[in-house]
């Protein structure tokens, strides 16, 4: 045969342009392709686990540096930034404001990333519940979230707190109860669009059981929708925390959170103006961060948007 003796060599497709042939990706691979392009995500995504880090070694770094948050000096007190001993000065009771700082950082953050977590849990369970079965469980369920959103969030904490002192654990419990009706909302709307569709009739019908079909199978097809959620979510609980904190139903001195610091300087601000600026600017920037990364998530994983 004349084909004998040469070499066969294969060939990828060619698109347009004449650019290879790429293999389609899925939707989680070009979402982190997408992240890893935008570098305002990368930034809020990078400054935001530095914060996490910082408030989880909290007491490592306060043990090493040989500082405490609670131990007063009331002869030391406003001490300027840049003091010796005391990095970025004292406050109104001569505790170091570097050492508070960093305990409130991890208060704070811990109350609100558990609090969403809490809450979403209870939104995607409830959602999913009424969603998958509807009838008369997604009619109770309508009724009890539009219910219970009709109640003011804000004054039910008001009220709650100043009947009892409340601590990081029940502050976590408060407000991850109070914020499960609008993830549920949504989760019920993605759980009757996505019940329909050909994975989850084939999952009927190799005998898979109701309990298994919406947490193995619909509720994983939701997950892109639920980490934006999720990150907003703990940006709003963070000025929720401070916003209690500025009435004065927040959590309680002599434990730190950024709220409390910052309400407390508020008096104080003409003696020690950075008691006030340092804790606002890290409520300022770690919000920002999130609601960054939020709507970089919600850029990245929305099919419309081309590579």
């Amino acid at each position: 045969m004349k084909n004998e003796g040469r070499k066969q060599t294969a060939t990828l497709p060619v698109g347009k342009r004449g650019q290879a042939y790429r293999p389609a990706q899925t939707l989680w691979r070009r979402a982190l392709l997408s992240i890893r392009r935008d570098r305002q995500t990368m930034v809020a995504l990078a400054v935001l686990m530095i914060f996490s880090l910082i408030g989880l070694t909290a007491p490592l770094i306060s043990e090493t540096l040989e500082l405490d948050p609670i131990e007063q000096d009331v002869r030391n007190n406003y001490a300027p930034l840049g003091t010796e001993g005391n990095l970025l000065g004292t406050d109104e009771l001569g505790r170091d404001h570097f050492a508070r700082l960093l305990f409130a950082g991890q208060i704070s953050l811990g109350i609100a990333i558990s609090s969403a977590i809490l809450g979403m849990g209870i939104g995607v369970a409830v959602g999913s519940v009424a969603g998958f079965y509807g009838g008369i469980v997604d009619d109770f369920v309508i009724w009890f979230t539009a219910t219970w959103t009709a109640i003011p969030g804000l004054l039910l904490l008001v009220i709650v707190s100043s009947l009892f002192s409340l601590t990081p654990f029940s502050m976590i419990f408060l407000l991850g109860i109070l914020g499960w009706a609008g993830v549920a909302r949504l989760v019920r709307a993605e759980t009757i669009s996505i019940k329909e569709r050909d994975f989850v009739l084939a999952a009927r019908a190799t005998g898979a059981s109701n309990l298994r079909i919406m947490f193995l199978h619909i509720v994983p097809n939701m997950f892109s929708l639920l980490i934006i959620i999720l990150s907003q979510s703990i940006g709003g609980l963070i000025l929720t925390e401070s916003a209690l904190s500025f009435i004065g139903f927040g959590i309680k001195a002599p434990t730190p959170t950024w709220g409390n610091m910052l309400t407390s300087a508020l008096d104080y601000m003409r003696r020690g103006p950075h008691l006030m600026i340092l804790p606002g600017l890290l409520i300022t920037v770690t919000v920002f961060c999130l609601y960054v990364i939020g709507d970089g998530l919600r850029d990245a994983f929305d099919p419309k948007i081309a590579d």
